[in-house]
C-alpha cells in the first residue's frame, strides 16, 4: 500500500470531539497488529477503530504541552492524519501507542518552535543535586483521593505549569507509562536525564499540590514538609 492512497483518505472525525472522548481500553497487541495489517492492505475504514482507544490520550498530551484547546485539537488531528499516511512505516517492535505519542510529541514541539515558545534545555540537568527526602513518589497520594475530580483537576493544572522539559518527561513516564529507555529515545536525551527530570517534575508537583492536599485531607502527612 502506497502512502499516496492514505493521503487521499477523507478527513478524520472532527477534532472538536476530542475534548469529550472517554478513555477506552486499548486492544491486545496481536489483534491490534491484525487491524494494522488490514488497514495497510486496503481496509482504511478500520483506522477509526484502531485509533479510538488513543484519541483521549493524544489530545490530553497535546493539551498539557500546548495549554491551548484549539492547538491541542489541531495537533491531535494532525497526529492521526500523519499516522494514517505513514502507517506502512510502523514497526511492531514498539507499541502502537508509543508510536502515536512520538508523532504527537513531535507535532506539539513543532508548533511550539513555530510560535517561538519552546523552552531551552537545562544545561545543568545531569549535575544538580536533589535532596533524597524530596524524591518521594507523587503517586503516594492516597488512592481514594486520586479518584476525586477536584484532585485530578489540580494535578492536571499543576502539570501544565511545569517547564516544558519536565512536563514532557512527566507525561511520558507517569502518564503514558513509557520506560526510561523509551522516554530517553523519544526525547533524544540520556536515561540519566530522564531520571533527573522526572524527579524534579515530581518535586515541583508536590510543592505545588501540598497546600491543596493539606486542605483536602489535613490529617494526612504524606509530604516531608
Amino acid at each position: 500500500m502506497s502512502a499516496n492512497k492514505f493521503a487521499e483518505s477523507p478527513r478524520l472525525t472532527p477534532s472538536a470531539t476530542f475534548t469529550h472522548l472517554p478513555t477506552k481500553q486499548p486492544p491486545d497487541r496481536s489483534s491490534e497488529a491484525q487491524v494494522i495489517a488490514a488497514i495497510i492492505a486496503g481496509d482504511t475504514h478500520l483506522f477509526h477503530d484502531l485509533i479510538r482507544p488513543y484519541e483521549h490520550t493524544v489530545f490530553s498530551m497535546a493539551m498539557t504541552l500546548l495549554r491551548n484547546p484549539q492547538e491541542a485539537e489541531d495537533v491531535a488531528q494532525e497526529t492521526f492524519l500523519k499516522a494514517l499516511r505513514n502507517l506502512h512505516t510502523y514497526r511492531a517492535e514498539a507499541r502502537f501507542s508509543t508510536w502515536l505519542v512520538t508523532i504527537a510529541l513531535n507535532e506539539a514541539r513543532h508548533r511550539l518552535r513555530r510560535d517561538r515558545a519552546f523552552e531551552s534545555l537545562d544545561a545543568s540537568d545531569e549535575t544538580d543535586r536533589i535532596a533524597p527526602e524530596l524524591l518521594r513518589d507523587w503517586r503516594e497520594v492516597p488512592s481514594e483521593m486520586l479518584e476525586r475530580l477536584e484532585l485530578r483537576k489540580m494535578l492536571q493544572e499543576a502539570v501544565t505549569e511545569l517547564p516544558m522539559i519536565y512536563r514532557e518527561v512527566f507525561l511520558l513516564r507517569d502518564a503514558e507509562e513509557l520506560s526510561i529507555s523509551e522516554s530517553a529515545e523519544l526525547l533524544g536525551i540520556s536515561a540519566a536525564s530522564v531520571k533527573v527530570r522526572l524527579h524534579r517534575a515530581r518535586i515541583m508537583l508536590q510543592m505545588r499540590l501540598a497546600p491543596q492536599l493539606r486542605r483536602l485531607a489535613p490529617k494526612r502527612r504524606r509530604f516531608p514538609w
